[in-house]
């Protein structure tokens, strides 16, 4: 494995479900698949863990409690013109939790993938 990669794991409820999420619509690239448990999938120097309810990350914690996806922990993906981002992906019928709102450093809005975990898109202020 590269060490140039940064990994970061979404529980899901539907692994094929995601891959196509991400590979679809967010530019990402499929790397490996065991598909229902488990898929990876890659964009530059991220490489998102798809874990459904099958996978071993999928499995209770000692106190029952048993991982899901959604949350507000994100990954940031910074676009070029956000508001055509936005067109594109609402014309494919997908769910944002807000709508765009601008800030010091840019705007941003939060999609969510079919799992409701949240994807971050960012267009950084002009400078």
């Amino acid at each position: 494995m590269s060490e140039d990669l940064v990994s970061v794991r979404y529980m899901v409820d539907d692994v094929q479900k995601a891959v196509d999420f991400y590979t679809t619509h967010l530019g990402f690239e499929l790397r490996s698949s065991a598909v229902p448990a488990f898929a990876d999938v890659t964009r530059g120097g991220l490489r998102l863990l798809l874990s459904g309810p099958k996978s071993s990350a999928g499995r209770p914690m000692p106190d029952g409690v048993t991982p899901g996806p959604g949350g507000w922990n994100r990954i940031h993906l910074i676009v070029d013109d956000l508001a055509a981002e936005v067109d594109e992906l609402r014309s494919a019928g997908l769910h944002f939790r807000n709508d765009i709102i601008t800030g010091p450093g840019g705007k941003q809005i939060l999609l969510q993938d079919p799992s409701g975990n949240v994807v971050e898109l960012f267009q950084p202020a002009a400078r």
